[in-house]
């Protein structure tokens, strides 16, 4: 047992500089337990020296009598059985769902499941065994849940091995192979946990539309002698590009581009209006000031520019105040405000999703990071883009679902039309 411990456990250990004590307060006891749940599985396959013993045909030797015939053949199966990483698909909470193996291959098999089927989502990755007992598909005691980013990372890993260049090839490791790699699973579900929960991980660089890196800019102008809202208002309307939100609020706007963009590869973050018109900014007056909202060192600069430039000596020197994206985070999580009030499902549900369909609609004639920078209706076209497709579709259903509340509108949204619209319904397996 120690040595299969060793053997799950051990590569990150060693990469992450950490004890086995310690991995209780790194990933919980729930999911230490669940890993020592899979090595001790491991070990039921093994055959140990001297004598060629192994757990299961010793133990049902010594003790098989005191154990019903279920139970024996659970174990005879988990003896014989090969762990590895399954997609899950049309879940029926309390009974049971669909597991397609991503490594293997072959067709999905559903699973007899009440506790599991309560909790998993559509789309969702799951590194365990899947054993017959009785005629029935069940899976084992160890179940680690993979997010799609750790898939991708070990698929394409293994695709490597296999000598496969193409990421959407896919694989077909036979039994023999995959039982070679015992620890295969929990390796790579800790090298994608443990970073993230000793905080390794960095918050990524995110940019702008204009590909500039989001810091946040807040310049104030305070006012002049004589000025009021009324006079720096009739200034600003006289911009064409500022856009009266409300009476004391305009939007800075940029200019709509209906030109296909090339991916920068950078996370990308922005907003913009209704027509996908860029919003560069936004503008308030408040009080005895006017205050500038930006999220670059550019804008920040283009736009106080432009508003000394305009209102003149309706505004005395600006002043700015920077945040970055983690101090944002930050203190967002340390002044959390109250929730919203609670709205009715029947009320939220019908407006979430309308403007979910306005918005997934539009973004099929946009060109999107996972899909090379094409739009989905170009990936469409051809059998690599389809498979492409069929990924980022998983994604967003996935995400999508994965709400505390199965109630939640996110999680009813019903992405089927997405999949008709693009001719790739027979990929939804």
């Amino acid at each position: 047992m120690r040595d299969a411990l060793d053997d799950h456990l051990g590569p990150a250990m060693e990469e992450f500089e950490f004890e086995f004590e310690d991995l209780v307060e790194i990933v919980s006891d729930h999911w230490a337990g669940v890993l020592w749940g899979c090595a001790f599985e491991d070990l039921l396959t093994r055959t140990v020296e001297p004598g060629a013993l192994n757990l299961v045909d010793d133990y049902i030797r010594r003790r098989g009598w005191n154990e019903a015939g279920p139970a024996k053949l659970y174990m005879r199966a988990l003896q014989s059985s090969v762990m590895s990483l399954y997609e899950v698909s049309d879940v029926e909470a309390g009974s049971g769902f669909l597991v397609r193996d991503l490594i293997r291959g072959g067709d999905a098999v559903r699973v007899t499941e009440r506790s599991a089927s309560q909790t998993l989502k559509q789309w969702d990755r799951i590194g365990t065994r899947v054993v017959i007992v009785g005629g029935k598909h069940l899976l084992s005691g160890g179940v680690l849940s993979f997010t799609m980013e750790a898939t991708d990372a070990l698929m394409a890993d293994l695709r490597r091995v296999e000598g496969k260049r193409s990421p959407c090839s896919q694989l077909a490791l036979t039994d023999a192979k995959l039982r070679a790699l015992p620890s295969l699973l929990s390796t790579a579900w800790l090298f994608d946990v443990v970073p993230r929960a000793m905080g390794a991980m960095t918050v990524p660089t995110l940019h702008n539309g204009d590909g500039e890196e989001v810091v946040f800019h807040r310049v104030r102008f305070p006012f002049a002698r004589g000025a009021t809202h009324a006079l720096i208002g009739d200034q600003l309307d006289l911009l064409p590009a500022m856009q009266r939100e409300t009476s004391h609020v305009w939007n800075w706007l940029g200019e709509k581009t209906t030109s296909t963009r090339k991916g920068t590869g950078h996370m990308a973050w922005g907003v913009t209006m209704m027509d996908g018109t860029p919003v560069l900014g936004n503008i308030e007056l408040k009080g005895r000031a006017l205050i500038l909202a930006v999220t670059s060192a550019e804008r920040a600069a283009r736009g106080t520019a432009l508003l000394a430039d305009t209102l003149g000596d309706l505004v005395g020197t600006p002043l700015s105040t920077i945040e970055t994206v983690e101090q944002a985070m930050t203190a967002h999580r340390e002044n959390r405000p109250e929730p919203a009030p609670a709205i009715a499902p029947e009320v939220a549900t019908p407006l979430v999703h309308a403007m979910l369909d306005r918005q997934y609609r539009a973004t099929l004639d946009e060109p999107v990071g996972m899909l090379g920078d094409i739009t989905p209706r170009a990936a469409a076209r051809t059998a690599a883009g389809r498979q492409r497709l069929s990924a980022w579709l998983k994604h967003l259903e996935n995400r999508s679902g994965s709400q505390p509340d199965p109630n939640d509108p996110m999680a009813t949204y019903d992405f089927t039309w997405m999949w008709r619209e693009l001719g790739i319904e027979k990929l939804r397996k």
